[in-house]
């Protein structure tokens, strides 16, 4: 290892150490401070400390920013003890802080204490926003419209677009997300915690599926039903059409009549919406 690379990495290690409780530089970065001289105003210490706390106030900016409905569901303070928690077990390990939330839900499904009263619907908050930074910066392919879809055989396969993300949740966190974002432009600033009784009207009854994808570079979310969510499902499984159906109609409530028009009006919609591509499409993009 040369010289410089270990420099590089010693500097990282104290820089990226996480802060104390009061946002101080904790001791035990020594290898760092030895690499740092003092002035004539500050010991080396405190040099790095500046170097220290900057880094993490700028990613626990970063993280707020991605997910202000999580933020506004278990109000400021909670929140920060979740965002501090999460970010010492998974810090940062890539060169954008875009993939800084990749791994929240999972920790939060191991950690549901942190995210206090309101975990359950905290939970499918920090789902949706995740799929919704996923789908804007995820590739899109030339779409299948409902004739090319058509010409296809029952045994053929379909893929959707690869920002198309699917949920499943409890919550109407959709429509909350929207209340959300909306409340930060009219305040320009960090969202308010969303009141209890708000937090309640969002429960659901029945499962809520939602299809989050792009379109011209603005991400949407749309309501779909069970059956459009297993078919969906199916399809980006690479399960063939035929299969796909098979699936998506095994336990639906609809009648053969219903079943029928209901598989039209989909893909339909599917089509409409650019949400198929051709699988031989996506095949001739790998290297071979």
């Amino acid at each position: 290892m040369t010289a410089l690379l270990e420099f590089q990495r010693t500097m990282a290690r104290a820089v990226m150490r996480p802060l104390s409780s009061r946002d101080n530089m904790k001791r035990g970065s020594e290898d760092g401070v030895a690499l740092v001289k003092p002035n004539s105003r500050l010991s080396s210490f405190e040099r790095l400390e500046i170097y220290n706390r900057s880094y993490w106030s700028r990613v626990l900016e970063a993280f707020s920013e991605d997910f202000p409905g999580v933020r506004a569901l278990l109000g400021a303070k909670q929140f920060d003890v979740l965002r501090r928690g999460y970010l010492d077990d998974c810090p940062s390990e890539s060169f954008t802080m875009r993939d800084l939330g990749r791994n929240l839900a999972a920790w939060m499904e191991r950690n549901p204490a942190l995210a206090g009263p309101h975990y359950g619907i905290a939970l499918d908050m920090a789902k949706l926003e995740w799929a919704e930074i996923e789908s804007f910066d995820a590739a899109g392919r030339e779409p299948l419209d409902l004739a090319g879809i058509a010409a296809l055989g029952l045994d053929s396969a379909l893929q959707v677009q690869p920002h198309l993300r699917l949920l499943e949740g409890s919550h109407e966190v959709d429509t909350l997300l929207l209340e959300v974002r909306e409340s930060v432009k009219r305040r320009s600033g960090a969202p308010r915690a969303i009141a209890a009784r708000r937090i309640e009207r969002a429960a659901s009854s029945a499962p809520v599926y939602l299809a989050v994808h792009r379109f011209e570079l603005v991400v949407h979310y749309k309501r779909i039903d069970a059956e459009m969510y297993r078919l969906l499902q199916a399809i980006a499984a690479g399960t063939s059409i035929a299969g796909a159906v098979e699936i998506a109609y095994a336990e639906s409530a609809l009648n053969p009549e219903q079943g029928q028009q209901h598989i039209h009006d989909s893909f339909a919609v599917f089509a409409a919406l650019g949400w198929f591509c051709n699988s031989d499409q996506m095949k001739s993009e790998v290297p071979s």
